[in-house]
């Protein structure tokens, strides 16, 4: 079967498989009321699951998976021989967490569904390391922010597509969650397969100037250690998402708590329509406006960020105190727009101060700072705080509420982080591109 050669399809086959991450890592959170009254969990609980159960395999996964896909290798089973390159890791990494989604749908309980999860944590991360280095040799620098905006857009369709999901397995005002994780998840294989037969693998490197041999992951990451402005983006975009994270995890748990009586299926079209529409364009116009800033002045890549992340944060903490939900979800609406803003400038950072020689493990490492502290943290901390609220008050909406706003603590560090690495990033990446 002939590979595809047009970029742009390319870009888009890729943005599709990252849409079925999103899917299949948002899905629990949407579905959470539901499961919660279905296997009898609490908010500590649901955070977990969405947490730091998954986000610790995720991340600790990601670095060897980004080391291979830098040092691409060949394992022979006898007369049959795989050769790890970054389509090979990207298929078989769909078909993993596609396999475990599909199996959550037969879960009775916490344990097993922590464990299920962990397997979806494994497969998914597979997808952004050799995703992110494949974009880059298709793209050039000037071009990359954009890029790399149109794959992170998997976030809003994902999201949108978890949201119509549980949608259109709802009846009244309950949900079949088993059958959405097992539809959802059997939707995915198929792509895995498409995945394999039709991307190429292009040639490393061919875009940049000096492109070297890839590094082996310690040096790689000492090479990385020395670029300042790389980890304050990477805290950046981990501090504004712990706060995304944690909202994800909890919305639909808070609105259908704080606003009873709302029928379940248009807000949950609405949720997906509005994250797919604010969402995606926030997502797409950081990356235009970033590079077209960033052509000037590449401090740019920061401060849009720091800017459209103090806009975010303040509309998100606003609509938690707002009596009306048609008030609330003007608030929501202006979060998701602004907090979109930060993806395309921060993953293009990310790649043009790497280098082609550490450019996977670039994005894994990364990845591994921004899911720890947001993945991981984020949705945890959100639930054990919402928890000891609710203890406290005696109200379970009051308790979610307080433990919601909190989330300015994290979006302030956000700015603070994006602020100081416009500091350093012009001389950083004058260093890497010189």
């Amino acid at each position: 079967m002939p590979k595809i050669q047009n970029r742009g399809v390319i870009l888009a086959l890729l943005t599709l498989v990252y849409t079925f991450n999103f899917i299949d890592r948002q899905i629990v959170g949407t579905l959470g009321p539901f499961i919660k009254a279905d296997l009898g969990l609490d908010d500590t609980q649901l955070g977990l699951l969405t947490g730091i159960v998954f986000a610790a395999f995720y991340t600790a996964i990601g670095i060897p998976i980004a080391s291979l896909v830098d040092n691409t290798k060949t394992l022979r089973l006898g007369p049959i021989s795989i050769r790890f390159d970054r389509v090979t890791i990207i298929a078989l990494s769909l078909a993993t967490w596609s396999f475990f989604t599909v199996l959550t749908g037969f879960v009775g309980g916490f344990a097993i569904m922590a464990l299920l999860r962990i397997g979806v944590a494994i497969g998914e991360a597979g997808c952004s390391p050799p995703s992110h280095a494949l974009i880059s040799d298709l793209y050039p620098p000037k071009e990359r922010a954009k890029a790399l905006s149109i794959f992170a857009l998997g976030v809003p369709f994902g999201t949108m597509a978890a949201y119509f999901a549980v949608a259109f397995f709802a009846n009244g005002g309950s949900v079949d969650w088993r059958a959405a994780f097992i539809v959802v998840g059997l939707a995915g294989l198929p792509i895995a397969f498409a995945v394999k037969a039709l991307l190429p693998e292009p040639e490393r490197g061919r875009l940049d100037a000096g492109a070297s041999q890839a590094l082996p992951f310690k040096q790689a990451v000492g090479t990385l250690a020395k670029i300042p402005s790389y980890w304050a983006m990477a805290l950046g975009i981990a501090f504004t998402s712990f706060g995304g994270y944690a909202v994800a995890g909890f919305l639909t748990t808070y609105i259908f708590s704080a606003y009873p009586g709302i029928p379940v299926v248009p807000v949950l079209i609405g949720l997906g329509v509005g994250n797919a529409t604010f969402y995606a364009a926030g997502t797409f116009l950081g990356g235009l406006v970033a590079d077209k800033y960033g052509a000037k002045n590449v401090a740019a890549y920061a401060i849009v960020p720091a800017v459209t992340v103090a806009l975010a944060g303040v509309a998100l903490t606003v609509g938690w105190h707002i009596g009306t939900f048609a008030a609330f979800a003007v608030c929501l609406s202006l979060f998701v727009f602004f907090n979109g803003f930060n993806l395309g400038p921060s993953f293009s950072v990310a790649q043009n101060l790497a280098g082609v020689s550490v450019r996977a493990t670039s994005t894994a490492v990364f990845f591994f700072v921004l899911n720890i502290i947001a993945l991981g943290l984020g949705p945890t901390v959100t639930g054990i705080l919402s928890d000891m609220f609710a203890a406290q008050t005696g109200d379970t909406v009051v308790g979610l509420r307080y433990a919601l706003t909190a989330l300015a603590v994290p979006f302030t560090l956000s700015v603070g982080a994006y602020l100081f690495a416009a500091r350093s990033l012009p001389r950083d990446w004058a260093k890497a591109n010189g």
